[in-house]
């Protein structure tokens, strides 16, 4: 079983929306926070400063793409410490339509700096211990893309599309940035201690057979013993290395992922209640329902109604 494949598919992470820019200094931009979204910049001429909070920054040069995976608000400069503007504001003062790039400072064609920039969503209530291991930015840089074809593959292709904008583009640039993420995520597991351990977790031949016995059926009454014949490990050798691995006991991974697959049932189908309770374990509706509601803040039938797609 891909279980990545299986964890980003249920968290559902799309590609939402992407632009393209053309800066020429001075210039700085605000870029306010966004909630349960995934932020990136790609520079494809030039450079540019990216400041992260608690007077950090980081230097974009060209080839160089940064992912800021939580949607923190950050400011983009031609020089680090230039004062900003708020985004709505440049956008107003630029008269920016939607089409064509965000020009600043001049036109286009004589732009210092330019460019991709995008966002991908996540579906309400989506998490997973992947998710939280994944370090506040993940810069990748032209370095980085030479050892890594697929991302450096992925990168030129989501900036030739954005660039470009032809017929069919957005749905193109949608794909491509569901990958790029991916790709990305692979990439900075070799720098980012947490996210090293969940991705090996993954891969590793005996947890990785536990965690895809929980994916398959987490409707089966799954104990510890279970699970760990599933690995093939003692009892205690499974769940000490399963938690520092997956930074859960297998008892609360199952439960939250559980409550995972149930929320994306409520959306993705029209499946009762009680049918839905009992594929993911659970003996009765009224029990599901408690669980759902402490862990999401609605019961299922309110969480449905407010962001099933209409």
């Amino acid at each position: 079983m891909d279980l990545l494949s299986d964890i980003l598919s249920t968290v559902r992470i799309q590609g939402t929306l992407y632009f393209r820019t053309a800066f020429t200094p001075p210039w700085g931009i605000e870029v306010p926070a966004l909630g349960r979204a995934a932020r990136f910049h790609i520079a494809v001429k030039g450079y540019c400063w990216v400041g992260l909070g608690d007077d950090r920054s980081v230097e974009l040069r060209e080839g160089d793409m940064l992912l800021i995976p939580g949607g923190a608000a950050h400011r983009l400069t031609d020089v680090d410490g230039r004062a900003v503007k708020t985004l709505d504001r440049v956008v107003a003062e630029s008269g920016f339509s939607g089409k064509g790039a965000l020009a600043v400072g001049g036109n286009e064609a004589d732009a210092v700096t330019q460019l991709a920039c995008g966002h991908l969503s996540f579906a309400e209530g989506a998490d997973h211990p992947l998710l939280r291991a994944l370090p506040d930015h993940i810069l990748i840089t032209s370095e980085i893309r030479e050892v890594q074809p697929w991302l450096d593959d992925t990168i030129r292709a989501l900036s030739r599309e954005v660039h470009y904008g032809a017929a069919g583009s957005a749905a193109t640039v949608n794909k491509l940035a569901e990958i790029l993420f991916i790709e990305t995520v692979r990439a900075a597991a070799e720098t980012s201690p947490d996210l090293q351990r969940l991705m090996t977790a993954v891969a590793d031949p005996r947890i990785s057979r536990a965690l895809a016995a929980m994916h398959l059926d987490p409707a089966r009454s799954w104990t510890l013993d279970g699970l760990a014949q599933e690995a093939a490990l003692s009892r205690s050798r499974f769940a000490e290395r399963f938690r520092d691995l997956v930074g859960l006991a297998p008892a609360a991974y199952l439960t939250e992922w559980r409550l995972q697959k149930a929320r994306a049932m409520l959306v993705d189908t029209g499946d009762g209640i009680g049918s839905i309770a009992a594929r993911v374990g659970y003996k009765s509706p009224e029990a599901f329902t408690r669980a759902f509601g402490e862990a999401f803040g609605l019961p299922p039938t309110d969480f449905r109604t407010r962001y099933r797609p209409h």
